[in-house]
This record gives structure tokens, C-alpha cells and sequence, in this order.
């Protein structure tokens, strides 16, 4: 079973202040987005055919998008 990280009791989460939970959620965030963006960066070196791919149909995507 991996290894879950050690989340606050909801007691000391309540007792937090706002700023400090912001915090805590702001850099939670940012890792959970570095993680996310090194899965696509390793998706992309082991498949580069599927990479272009999305990569052809995102751009698009965009060219037929209407602002």
C-alpha cells in the first residue's frame, strides 16, 4: 500500500488561522501542479507519438476556438 502523507486532524485545521490554511492549500496546490506537469513531461518522452498527437489536436483546438 503506498505511503499517504500525514494530513492535519480537522481539529488543528480548524484551529489555523485563514492565512496559514491558504497557505497550506496554495503549497499543496503548487506541488500537486509540479507532479502533474513532470507525469506529462515523462508521458511525453515514453510516447512520443500520442505527445504530438495531443500536442496537433490542442493546437487545433485553439484555432477553432471563438473568444
Amino acid at each position: 500500500m503506498p505511503d499517504l502523507p500525514d494530513l492535519p486532524d480537522r481539529e488543528t485545521r480548524e484551529d489555523a488561522s485563514p492565512q496559514q490554511a491558504d497557505a497550506a492549500r496554495r503549497r499543496r496546490r503548487a506541488q500537486f501542479l509540479r507532479d502533474l506537469a513532470e507525469a506529462r513531461e515523462l508521458r511525453d518522452r515514453v510516447q512520443p507519438r500520442r505527445a504530438r498527437t495531443a500536442r496537433l489536436r490542442h493546437a487545433m483546438r485553439m484555432r477553432t476556438f471563438r473568444w
